[in-house]
């Protein structure tokens, strides 16, 4: 996952809302969201590659996301980052005692943001600073660097969801599809080079090997229940299809 905003507002009606889009290069296997057979209590798009995920939800209002550092100069970890997903979600670990045992080995791990989340709260972990963090109430964005890290995408998608935040489905996927390129002084330094800087500075990316293979769209109400939405594309922004899950609605702890 490479792009996600989301609104955590747990006194409104839609306590939690999520937007995220996931890039990849092409070729890399994965299976659009559905429950999995061998872990039924996950619902989420899986890596067929290493098996793991990057956005899925489970009953009890569970869910996580995750995007990866882009930066040249970390070292490469030996353990997929995807199971940080699908770990907790199979877990009944609380999102702060799961994210204080992963800070303990982010060393196993190529760089990453997690989020984790639970109806009552919600945890972030960036692991360069290997320090679990309980966010406040609040509309945020994240990236491939940390949280509201202020990349052109990044500000313009929070800024764009921030005035869609009782809109309907169609309208917050748009959103996700605009593929306006930022300028090149704009532009961070990750140590790909220039003409990559320019390709992925769109919040939607458009590529015949890399681009964005999944809009996921994340609702839950304050009656605790949860719909995960997932569109996915091929090469060139070919659009194949649309995976729906819902979830039984659960009761918040006071």
């Amino acid at each position: 996952m490479c792009l996600i905003v989301f609104s955590w507002q747990p006194e409104r009606r839609q306590p939690l809302l999520l937007l995220a889009n996931r890039d990849e290069v092409h070729a890399r296997s994965s299976a659009p969201l559905a429950q999995w057979s061998d872990q039924p209590s996950v619902y989420a798009g899986r890596d067929l590659e290493a098996g793991g995920s990057w956005l899925g939800i489970a009953e009890q209002g569970r869910f996580a996301a995750l995007t990866n550092i882009r930066d040249m100069s970390l070292p490469l970890g030996e353990q997929s980052r995807g199971a940080l997903v699908s770990d907790y979600l199979a877990s009944e670990q609380s999102p702060q005692a799961y994210l204080q045992d992963i800070a303990a080995k982010t060393n196993q791990y190529s760089g990453f943001n997690l989020l984790v989340g639970d109806l009552n709260s919600i945890w972030y972990l960036n692991s360069t600073q290997s320090r679990p963090l309980r966010l406040t109430p609040g509309v945020y964005g994240l990236c491939n660097g940390s949280l509201d890290t202020a990349w052109p995408k990044l500000v313009r998608a929070r800024s764009l969801f921030a005035e869609c935040l009782d809109a309907q489905d169609h309208t917050l996927f748009e959103l996700m599809q605009d593929e306006r390129r930022a300028e090149d002084d704009q532009l961070p330094d990750t140590g790909v080079g220039l003409s990559m800087e320019r390709m992925l500075s769109s919040i939607f990316i458009r590529g015949e090997s890399y681009g964005t293979r999944a809009i996921s769209l994340l609702r839950r109400f304050d009656d605790g229940w949860t719909s995960l939405d997932e569109r996915s594309y091929s090469a060139n922004g070919r659009y194949l299809g649309h995976a729906r899950v819902e979830l039984p609605k659960v009761e918040r702890a006071l």
